[in-house]
């Protein structure tokens, strides 16, 4: 059966991993670091439900890997990561392997159920992990050395097996932390794998058109019941001074509890009134996380380096001793531009603080003075690039400093193909930057289009591609992505332009409203000035790019390429919003652009004001009060995101 307790030990290897639309999308929660947030979050509430009386439910927030888990009569159906909100990752698979993830349910639950959770790995078992994998690494020293040590061994045979002792000695690192251990598990092919690591999983939200009790706090209680792992660090309170109390707690218990938390989830207990204060575009209105104040280390700066973009601009990066941080070894963290080094008063030898912002990216907070010495010395910014030479320019308006020798400075240019081919661009994954560096190195390449001129020969004579098969597969799989990245869209073509300030959201407003690469080079300051939160920087930009002769030889080889530079005009999806007209106002988790193709595309009309012909005000994120204050006098249905979604279903 495939709900026996033998599945706990996994299935063996799958192909990979289908993507799939969540019901209701996960959203993230708007983050607080103060009192004052709270008693901010607290009378928006009060306001919001016109004085009533709200209990909240305090709960601890576990840093982990979200998951949503479907289940169908009792049984567990599917188990899908959070991914960007609206798609996840299918890993029911490797899900089936958690122990504290019952595959069949106890009692009465609702016929179809979803239960939301935190997947994390246990600070015991990510130590006995890494401990083992320390004496895997020691064994494999021995082994080596004894194999270095025997006779008449050849030079060729020696580098075999030296190569041999990098790769499994990479692949025995440490893990940094329990977090990407617990994430980088899910998502291991071999589900067998997976049941070795003994992840686990705490339930913290259970939804159902049928479920039991008008209340979060009843609901979770009930959820134990049925065999979901509900932890016991829950709350009801009344105020905010009892929210404070919580947080303070457990702030102080963190480093004592058996797994990672990075702050406290703050909900409003009842169900009805959670429906009753509804959603943005992004967050739920009735939530909101406390986050911890960040982890901070003491440590000494080194030196500063500095690194170039592909816009050219410089960055300074600070190089100090290493320090351990949240779980991470850490060796620099970015200095953003001159005015921050000056904002710090920084000098080399200095004793700074760093900590991870978000938790996540390292940054340089302040600097010790008191430690400071005769010895620390100033910082020089650089004059001249370091790696073309050109004299450095500051943009007027802006912080950076910026070499605008684009055309032969290798690490610009060679920083605009690996945005070109990055993920949310042409997504040719296969070709690493190695071998980025080692085409421009060889002159085998010296622009973007000469990607697509590439064959199998062009790889022959680099290092790490010879004539075995391996290298040749290995070859062929970057000239078939390379192939494969002509079918992208023309939005993803043009956000991998790299036109400077132009980003992936940017690029599929002006996709979309343009259609075509001509139409968007014909358009005038004005035409560009009525996209969609087009401001006056990214119009100047985008005709400061197209009024280069070099871009426009670029364009026109990707085209004689074969890439997709236009958008063809699709047939209707569906007739679900025929004859429905619709205004949009506010910010979305997908582009206005996107909002009006959906709406076109299944037979509904997007109008720019609004008017008594309107049907709805489709109504995002920070939507325009006078929008709203119209709406309502002109008695039109105000929906959010999620429920345009629902009319499409």
């Amino acid at each position: 059966s495939d709900f026996s307790p033998t599945k706990r030990v996994g299935g063996g290897l799958i192909d990979g991993f289908k993507t799939v639309q969540h019901q209701y999308p996960m959203l993230s929660l708007s983050n607080t670091y103060s009192k004052q947030d709270l008693d901010n979050f607290d009378r928006r509430i009060k306001k919001n439900l016109n004085n009533e009386e709200a209990r909240y439910i305090c709960e601890l927030k576990y840093d982990g890997v979200a998951i949503s888990l479907i289940y169908k009569n009792g049984y567990l159906d599917k188990a899908v990561t959070r991914g960007n909100g609206v798609f996840g990752d299918d890993v029911t698979e490797n899900v089936k392997t958690i122990k504290s993830i019952p595959l069949k349910l106890f009692g009465n639950p609702p016929k179809i159920l979803e239960a939301r959770g935190e997947i994390f790995i246990d600070k015991n078992q990510f130590e006995k992990i890494n401990l083992l994998r320390q004496e895997k690494k020691k064994d494999l020293e021995v082994i080596y050395q004894k194999a270095k040590a025997k006779k008449n061994l050849s030079t060729d045979d020696l580098n075999k097996i030296k190569k041999k002792f990098i790769a499994e000695s990479k692949r025995l690192e440490l893990f940094s932390n329990p977090r990407n251990l617990a994430s980088g598990t899910l998502k291991l092919l071999d589900s067998v794998k997976v049941a070795q690591r003994k992840l686990n999983c705490f339930i913290y939200s259970l939804s159902s058109t049928d479920m039991p009790f008008d209340n979060h706090f009843q609901n979770l209680l009930e959820g134990k019941k049925w065999g979901f792992k509900i932890s016991h660090h829950i709350q009801l309170v009344h105020n905010v001074d009892e929210i404070i109390e919580f947080v303070n707690r457990f702030e102080n218990q963190r480093n004592s509890l058996p797994f990672e938390i990075d702050g406290v989830v703050i909900k409003i207990n009842s169900i009805s009134k959670q429906n009753k204060l509804g959603y943005t575009s992004k967050v739920p209105k009735w939530a909101i996380a406390y986050k911890f104040k960040a982890l901070q280390e003491t440590t000494i700066l080194n030196n500063v380096k500095y690194q170039i973009g592909r816009t050219g601009a410089i960055t300074p990066v600070a190089e100090f001793e290493p320090v351990n941080l949240a779980g991470s070894i850490i060796k620099r963290a970015s200095l953003h531009n001159a005015d921050f080094i000056k904002k710090l008063d920084l000098k080399i030898g200095d004793r700074i603080i760093i900590e991870k912002g978000g938790d996540v990216i390292p940054k340089v907070v302040s600097v010790d003075l008191s430690k400071r010495t005769l010895e620390c010395e100033n910082i020089q910014f650089i004059t001249y690039c370091p790696f073309c030479k050109s004299l450095l320019k500051r943009i007027k308006g802006e912080s950076n400093y910026y070499c605008l020798n684009n055309n032969s400075c290798l690490p610009q240019k060679i920083a605009q193909l690996e945005h070109f081919i990055s993920r949310d661009a042409m997504n040719i994954h296969t070709l690493g930057a190695k071998t980025i560096h080692l085409l421009y190195d060889q002159n085998i390449i010296n622009s973007i289009s000469d990607l697509y001129k590439l064959d199998i020969h062009s790889f022959s004579n680099l290092r790490g591609f010879g004539e075995q098969s391996k290298s040749i597969k290995k070859a062929q799989n970057i000239i078939d992505s390379i192939e494969f990245s002509k079918d992208n869209s023309f939005e993803k073509v043009l956000f991998a332009l790299g036109i400077r300030y132009v980003g992936k959201t940017v690029s599929q407003k002006i996709a979309f409203h343009f259609l075509s690469i001509n139409n968007i080079m014909d358009a005038t300051l004005d035409d560009l000035l009525r996209v969609d939160e087009i401001g006056d920087k990214i119009a100047h930009s985008i005709i400061t790019y197209f009024n280069e002769s070099k871009n426009i030889l670029l364009i026109d080889m990707l085209r004689e390429s074969g890439l997709n530079f236009s958008i063809e005009k699709q047939k209707n999806t569906s007739n679900k919003l025929n004859n429905l007209s619709f205004v949009i106002s506010g910010k979305f988790n997908v582009s206005r652009e996107e909002i009006r193709m959906m709406i076109n595309k299944n037979g509904g009309k997007h109008v720019s004001s609004l008017s008594n012909n309107t049907d709805y005000l489709l109504a995002g994120d920070n939507i325009g009060p006078k929008k709203k204050e119209k709406a309502l006098s002109l008695a039109i249905p105000i929906i959010s995101e999620i429920e345009f979604r629902k009319m499409l279903e």
